[in-house]
């Protein structure tokens, strides 16, 4: 998985200083409807962060982070501080 490959669908998502976990990213993101289809999805070696696989669905993200699920591209980039 490239990260930079930009062939396949991209989408930006906002996050703060805290960041966000990897499975509310992906519900947030409606890649998934339920926990337990990240922990599925993760376990079948469906997702990577920044070109690498990624099993845990407790992976904190941070702006600058890109994860990737299939067809998909998450990109996550800094709040504006409001």
């Amino acid at each position: 998985m490239n990260p930079d490959d930009t062939t396949d669908e991209t989408t930006d998502v906002t996050v703060g200083d805290d960041g966000i976990r990897l499975g509310q990213l992906l519900k947030y993101a409606d890649v998934v409807d339920s926990g337990a289809e990240v922990k599925s999805l993760l376990a079948d070696g469906e997702g990577a962060v920044t070109g690498e696989e990624e099993t845990r669905r407790g992976r904190q993200l941070f702006a600058g982070d890109i994860v990737r699920v299939g067809d998909r591209r998450i990109l996550l980039r800094a709040g504006d501080g409001d």
